[in-house]
C-alpha cells in the first residue's frame, strides 16, 4: 500500500487517465473528488462489496429453466 500525505487542493495522478483531489478536510472526514473516464467505474468500499456479494448471491441461485417456470406460474 502506498501512502501519501495530502493537502486540499492537492492531487495523485493515477495512470494516465484518473486524477484524485483532495476536496475537503473536516475533523476525520475527507472529501475526495475523482475524475476518471466513464466506463471506469468508481465505488465507495462498501457499496462494491455488496455488489460482489450481490452477485456471489445470484451466482448460487438455481439458474435452471424449471425453476424459472415455477417463477412464472
Amino acid at each position: 500500500m502506498l501512502i501519501l500525505s495530502r493537502k486540499i487542493d492537492q492531487k495523485i495522478r493515477i495512470g494516465e487517465n484518473i486524477t484524485l483531489t483532495i476536496i475537503e478536510i473536516r475533523g476525520d472526514q475527507v472529501k475526495i473528488g475523482v475524475e476518471a473516464p466513464k466506463e471506469v467505474k468508481v465505488f465507495r468500499q462498501e457499496v462494491y462489496t455488496a455488489i460482489q456479494n450481490e452477485n456471489r448471491q445470484a451466482a448460487r441461485t438455481d439458474g435452471s429453466l424449471d425453476a424459472l417456470s415455477k417463477i412464472l406460474k
